[in-house]
């Protein structure tokens, strides 16, 4: 699992690492006991439960608004919002493609959130399938 480049952001403050540390424990967790091959909502609700379980703070299909001018467009959801402001995009897909990324580098500009995380869970070893986004 490693960082997206992107030389000119300032540091990540340590309770976010932390915090994305442990969402991706939690998924090694749900990944350990469900395996690769299911709908992405059931690898969703899993990880918030398995989320709950460790004390995280975490809030499932988080309604984001996007600005386009002085139009706030509502519409969009994140999959997990992890306080104090991790946001993670689950997929069960064959590959992580460049639209995945735009898809969450979005979602990140939206909330104001700078670190995300983008996991699939269509791989045979979870760590393979984590991409960590920093902006």
């Amino acid at each position: 699992m490693a960082d997206e480049p992107n030389s000119e952001a300032e540091p990540i403050p340590p309770e976010l690492n932390r915090v994305s540390g442990e969402v991706a424990g939690a998924a090694i967790e749900v990944h350990r006991h469900l395996g690769p091959g299911l709908l992405k909502s059931i690898y969703e609700r899993a990880l918030n439960y398995e989320l709950s379980l460790r004390n995280v703070a975490v809030r499932r299909q988080v309604p984001i608004t996007v600005m386009y001018k002085e139009l706030a467009i509502d519409g969009q959801r994140v999959d997990l919002w992890v306080d104090p402001g991790v946001i993670v995009e689950l997929k069960a897909v064959e590959k992580i493609l460049p639209v995945h990324k735009a898809q969450l580098i979005s979602y990140l500009r939206s909330t104001g959130c700078r670190l995300g995380l983008l996991i699939n869970f269509n791989h045979e070893l979870l760590t393979q399938g984590v991409v960590r986004m920093v902006i």
